[in-house]
């Protein structure tokens, strides 16, 4: 995002906030996902193919008996979408709608035959689509936007982790879009969220916050309790999360809130699970910017 807090301008072309080292890395985050969140609005305006670009990686994950791009799903309360849109077309991964549950039959009309298509309740519970994605076995979810979708999950209090990458401008235009809308979120001048790790990535500033307690800091000040899908790197600024085997009694089971989510990147559970939610910025394939809040 800007140092302004906006994540696009007011104009009818998309500002590249990112660099291909950020596209990267998102690439890297993905990868390591089971699946890739985005809300509706994000598709109709985007129109993102939500895959992992980079070859090692894609035959990385199909080693590892999982397809070359991690499920793809996305949440409605209208069910609007094109059955054509490169989200549904691109790609060997499965994909899901959830609607809330007045759009469901005209969701299945419209989308039968390209994604499985689940009610998420009235109005649209976001807790009901983790625990669903969870059941699934969905345990590590990367939610890139846009920004009403990220103030849902940061607002209800299911974040992780939060990755938030500065691009050095300023947008100052009230119109664009920011990362996110308005609302009452967990973290605030009585309960501030936890500086994770801070890193340059070219021009741009990679931030990394704790959200929850799921989120463990060392004395490095990285998420000691998180840990890459595959192999055991813990590298700082890397795609950290917790292991999908340590299961535990979900933080809506402990404190009423929802389940964890988990900047832009952020981190989420699915059910017992673990996943990440994000607001990123990355690559979405021939170069185009990536969906993002």
């Amino acid at each position: 995002m800007s140092i302004d807090g906006y994540i696009d301008d007011a104009t009818g072309s998309r500002l590249l906030l990112s660099d291909e080292a950020d596209f990267d890395r998102v690439d890297e985050v993905r990868a390591g996902c089971d699946a890739i969140l985005v809300g509706a609005g994000t598709i109709r305006r985007d129109d993102p193919r939500l895959l992992v670009r980079s070859p090692a990686r894609r035959a990385a994950r199909a080693a590892g008996d999982a397809a070359a791009t991690p499920l793809k799903v996305t949440i409605t309360g209208q069910g609007d979408l094109n059955p054509a849109a490169r989200f549904f077309g691109s790609g060997d991964a499965g994909k899901i709608v959830y609607a809330a549950t007045p759009a469901v039959a005209k969701t299945e009309d419209l989308l039968g035959k390209v994604a499985l298509v689940v009610d998420a309740g009235d109005p649209l519970d976001l807790v009901r689509v983790l625990a669903d994605l969870g059941a699934r076995g969905v345990g590590r979810l990367l939610v890139e936007g846009g920004g009403a979708t990220l103030t849902q999950f940061l607002g209800g209090g299911l974040a992780d982790e939060l990755q938030l990458v500065i691009a050095p401008l300023f947008v100052g235009d009230s119109r664009a879009p920011r990362f996110v809308g308005d609302g009452h979120f967990p973290w605030n001048d009585r309960h501030r969220a936890r500086l994770a790790g801070a890193r340059p990535i070219g021009d741009l500033v990679l931030l990394r916050y704790a959200l929850s307690d799921r989120c463990d800091i060392d004395q490095e000040g990285r998420g000691a309790a998180w840990t890459r899908e595959r192999g055991t790197s813990e590298e700082e600024g890397g795609a950290l999360r917790r292991r999908g085997s340590e299961r535990e009694t979900p933080r809506s089971e402990r404190t009423g809130a929802g389940p964890l989510t988990g900047s832009g990147t952020v981190a989420a559970s699915c059910g017992a699970s673990y996943s990440f939610l994000a607001a990123v910025a990355g690559p979405d394939q021939a170069g185009q910017q990536p969906a993002t809040g």
